[in-house]
């Protein structure tokens, strides 16, 4: 078996958001079977300094900063009739690695994470190449257009017909299309992507446990908790509908529930909202667990949500009582450890009844800490990855 190259949109490294969360596991499970070279795009200075930690999951790394901004993409999207997704990671620079890099290295297999990095794979390459497009992104963007309006109703319709397309192209050059659920994979065969192979995120159920050494929250109770990374829209909607629409029936019934809204880079929206009654928002925080076991509740009232949501694996990690939208809930198999609500009332009402009995908010964090570790450690879920890249169940690299 050759080298591998494993082609990430960002820095798996730290695992400290979703994607990354999935590419650093990818990365790690991979290099424990292979040797394997990274080269990755950092768009934070966060993402830089750990030259440390890449070196010891990958034999060489890359980093590469994007600097491209939305309106130079969008400029180059619009002149040369490709989606923004792509004109917003094309880079020199990060083309010039991936030519080097199989240029010194007897690489035989191409790992892609994220549909933006597919434009890196030389049209000549003759190994094989594996696709992890972790979610239908065109189908997000279709999504979007049907609640825009005017000029960017039609640059949203556009992204996702021009995007749709470019998968379609990657999946049949690639030798295997992954998506991070089942329901992901079915949308994207039933759009003519062709034959797609579901494989789940998974949670670090020692790190996320209530019992793990970290420091806890004070907090006025109760408490209601949302996590992630809030300049993404999807989030963005969502805690900005949960606090004009759904908090406000909540205090009705529960005057003094407050809802804290945790994560990094909080878009203008999100900071407004910290002036509404009742309403915080944190920003970055150090350790997200802290606030998770603080919860009364954990919401995830996501309106569009691609795939997975790790932050509903993690409140479930946590022993915590998650509602969520059936959106954030559609890629999890919960098995009823968590609840799911159709629209604002319900949410509102199911929020309420476990704020109110305490006894059974316990005992459904309880099952959905047990969920997860029966259904979601790495460990199982990237199981089925070994196949796909031609390792051998017991080869297992010692350097790993």
């Amino acid at each position: 078996m050759g080298d591998m190259l494993f082609l990430a949109h960002r820095v798996p490294y730290p695992p400290n958001r979703g994607d990354k969360i999935r590419s650093y596991h990818l990365l790690r499970h991979i290099a424990a079977h292979a040797r394997v070279h990274l080269i990755a795009f950092a768009d934070d200075p966060a993402d830089r300094g750990h030259d440390a930690a890449l070196s010891r999951l990958a034999a060489s790394h890359r980093v590469v900063d994007r600097t491209r901004g939305t309106a130079r993409a969008a400029a180059a999207a619009l002149a040369g009739g490709e989606p923004v997704s792509l004109t917003a990671f094309a880079s020199r620079d990060l083309a010039d690695a991936v030519e080097k890099t199989l240029a010194t290295h007897e690489i035989d297999t191409i790992f892609v994470f994220s549909g933006q990095m597919a434009q890196y794979v030389p049209k000549d390459f003759p190994g094989r190449v594996v696709m992890d497009f972790v979610d239908m992104d065109s189908a997000k963007f279709a999504a979007y257009a049907q609640d825009a309006r005017g000029p960017r109703r039609w640059m949203m319709a556009r992204e996702a017909r021009l995007l749709g397309a470019f998968e379609r192209r990657v999946a049949a050059r690639a030798d295997a299309s992954l998506f991070v659920s089942a329901a992901e994979a079915a949308l994207f065969r039933a759009h003519g992507g062709g034959d797609a192979l579901a494989i789940g995120n998974g949670i670090d159920t020692a790190f996320f446990d209530p019992a793990a050494d970290f420091a806890r929250v004070e907090h006025p109770q109760p408490l209601i908790v949302f996590t992630g990374q809030m300049d993404y829209r999807p989030n963005v909607d969502a805690v900005d509908r949960f606090a004009r629409r759904i908090l406000p029936l909540v205090r009705d019934t529960v005057p003094d529930a407050r809802f804290a809204i945790v994560g990094r880079k909080p878009d203008p929206r999100v900071k407004a909202l910290g002036g509404l009654p009742g309403i915080s928002v944190t920003g970055e925080v150090a350790d997200v667990r802290g606030w998770l076991a603080a919860a009364s509740v954990v919401v995830a009232p996501l309106q569009l949500a691609r795939g997975v949501q790790n932050k509903v694996l993690e409140a479930m990690a946590m022993a915590r009582p998650v509602v969520a939208s059936a959106a954030a809930a559609e890629g999890i198999d919960h098995d009823g450890a968590i609840r799911v609500a159709t629209d604002a009332p319900s949410l509102a009402a199911e929020v309420v009844r476990l704020i109110d009995d305490r006894a059974a908010a316990a005992a459904l964090g309880a099952a959905a800490r047990a969920r997860v570790i029966d259904h979601y450690g790495w460990d199982a879920r990237l199981a089925a990855l070994d196949p796909v890249m031609g390792f051998a169940a017991s080869a297992r690299r010692s350097a790993a």
